[in-house]
């Protein structure tokens, strides 16, 4: 039998307080701000309908599982309800928050007990979502009808910020090129178009239609899926894809790894990525050494091993400031994207729900501080996908409305930074390759081979055989001998993960200097590349391995 939700909130608490608790539980049918002013119109109107109300929280928290009465209010005139300068239908409304985000006007039909349905007629109208069930009208096309799982086009506003919501985007990221200061405001906007040329912060490039990238050659290998757009224009997209692929399906280039983001850099710590345009190009540094190329992430070279793939092929877990919250949840090798959101449905292996996680130490910290995260938590929204691509190349898509902080080493490479030195934030709608496979093999294999020779370096150094001013084993002259020798087992573990922060961004742009200053953040192993390094400590093993923090 389901037992109650004891942590959900009644009628007699703040209305502040239920609505938080309800908007944890949308499905992100409508934009955010849409939902809370929906959401805050209702609880207000059954503030005093104490009994009706309690039944709305019993059947949302819930997700349906008991039984509950008729949710009613006030049938207007035309029947519809205006919220924030738009009208519809009110059951339809709080079913698409709650229950079907795609759901059509004309697909709903009333459960037999319901009293107060809409389509009865009476002065009183009843929204509860669970007195209604979906059905698909015979009299729509189906083959019409887009199955990807990209951002919903019901709402315009996707992207724009809630009122009073901090946001520190603008204010630290300077942009110095005109044509480079884009943020989408909604998932129609520039979705068909790409950027060729004047990356990192340059102002010579153009944009270019896609009835003109047709004639170049064709960048990558598998193209990142589309937008959520019109299906004539999906089916435009995906012929020209299959056009240039047969034309020229060996060419590959380092700038297709993250085709559908961009770049930019001013000189600070920050940069950020939005939905069309695309990354710099690539900048070799002493850094990464000069055998690792940008271009050998999944392409050629077949398997890098001939172990099986793992049971899992990542986990995540959830942190609030520096403490993990909840279990670490592990993705099943045959579900190749997982997402990660700010709901409550546990329901499936490839989706976990930040909002059903509880806290425990939250009450140990500031009133302050459990505001913010609360705050955080609720602005997570549809959060991001994370999708594994050939042996394991990871993608990241924002679904978010509100842009993530991520770190990642390849990025830092493309970017030509020094690993772990800067924070790469991804705009709402961006999708952008994370993580290179046989890049961080070739860099675990470098510097475990680095490690290896600083050792016996400084061996040779003790028993007075010193090598050479210039010359330490193989290491290059910009890595000095104390440093390479404290290359541990930790450090190339760092190459197999990914650290990501939402809405909060941190480093020396911001005042939060490290990641576990963040409200809420994610922190995914993956495990096909733990697999590699096991393969490679094994063949190169280091002696006295040293966390550094």
């Amino acid at each position: 039998m389901t037992t109650m939700n004891t942590g959900a909130p009644t009628s007699a608490d703040a209305c502040l307080s239920i609505v938080h608790s309800l908007m944890c539980h949308r499905q992100g049918g409508e934009s955010e701000g849409f939902a809370k002013r929906a959401i805050e119109s209702l609880v207000k109107k059954l503030k005093e309908k104490r009994d009706e109300l309690d039944s709305l929280i019993t059947a949302i928290t819930t997700n349906g599982s008991h039984h509950s009465k008729c949710v009613t209010i006030q049938r207007t005139l035309d029947g519809r309800l205006q919220v924030a300068g738009r009208k519809g239908f009110p059951h339809v409304i709080y079913a698409r928050i709650w229950r079907w985000p795609d759901l059509h006007k004309n697909e709903l039909k009333h459960v037999k007990y319901c009293q107060f349905a809409f389509d009865l007629k009476c002065d009183s109208v009843c929204v509860n979502p669970y007195h209604y069930e979906r059905v698909v009208s015979p009299g729509i096309d189906l083959s019409g009808l887009s199955l990807q799982s990209g951002p919903s086009r019901v709402v315009k506003d996707e992207y724009s910020v809630v009122p009073g919501m901090e946001v520190e985007d603008q204010a630290t990221v300077q942009h110095p090129a005109p044509t480079l200061q884009y943020q989408p405001q909604s998932q129609d906007c520039c979705c068909n178009k790409f950027f060729l040329g004047g990356a990192s912060g340059t102002s010579g490039g153009s944009l270019v239609s896609p009835t003109q990238t047709t004639a170049q050659p064709a960048f990558y290998a598998s193209p990142p899926p589309p937008q959520q757009i019109e299906p004539s224009e999906t089916q435009q997209q995906q012929q020209q894809q299959q056009q240039q692929q047969q034309q020229q399906p060996s060419v590959v280039a380092s700038a297709g790894d993250t085709l559908g983001a961009t770049a930019t850099w001013s000189g600070s710590n920050t940069l950020t990525y939005t939905q069309s345009m695309q990354p710099p190009p690539t900048h070799p540094s002493t850094y990464w050494g000069h055998g690792i190329g940008s271009d050998l992430g999944g392409v050629g070279g077949g398997l890098l091993s001939t172990q099986p793939a793992p049971e899992y092929w990542c986990s995540v877990a959830y942190f609030e400031l520096d403490t993990q919250v909840g279990e670490t949840f592990k993705v099943s090798s045959s579900c190749p994207s997982v997402t990660v959101d700010g709901y409550v449905d546990p329901s499936g292996g490839n989706r976990f729900c930040l909002g059903a996680l509880s806290n425990v130490h939250r009450t140990e910290q500031s009133e302050r501080a459990r505001t913010s995260r609360l705050i955080c938590r609720l602005h997570i929204g549809k959060g991001v996908q994370l999708d594994l691509r050939g042996e394991g190349d990871v993608w990241l898509r924002c679904l978010s409305d509100h842009s993530v902080f991520v770190q990642s080493y390849y990025l830092d490479r493309e970017a030509g930074r020094a690993p772990g030195d800067a924070v790469h934030k991804i705009y709402p709608s961006a999708y952008i390759k994370v993580f290179d496979l046989r890049q961080c093999h070739g860099q675990m294999q470098q510097q475990a081979a680095t490690a290896q020779a600083a050792a016996a370096a400084q061996a040779a150094a003790v028993a007075g055989h010193i090598p050479g001013p210039h010359s330490v084993g193989g290491i290059a002259p910009a890595i000095s001998l104390n440093a390479a020798a404290g290359i541990g087992v930790d450090d190339l573990r760092r190459l197999c993960i990914l650290r990501l922060s939402f809405v909060k961004g941190w480093g020396p742009d911001y005042p939060r200097h490290s990641i576990k200053a963040t409200p809420c953040w994610i922190e995914v192993h993956l495990h096909r590349a733990l697999q590699l390094l096991d393969e490679v400590l094994h063949t190169m093993p280091i002696d006295g391995p040293r966390t550094i923090e």
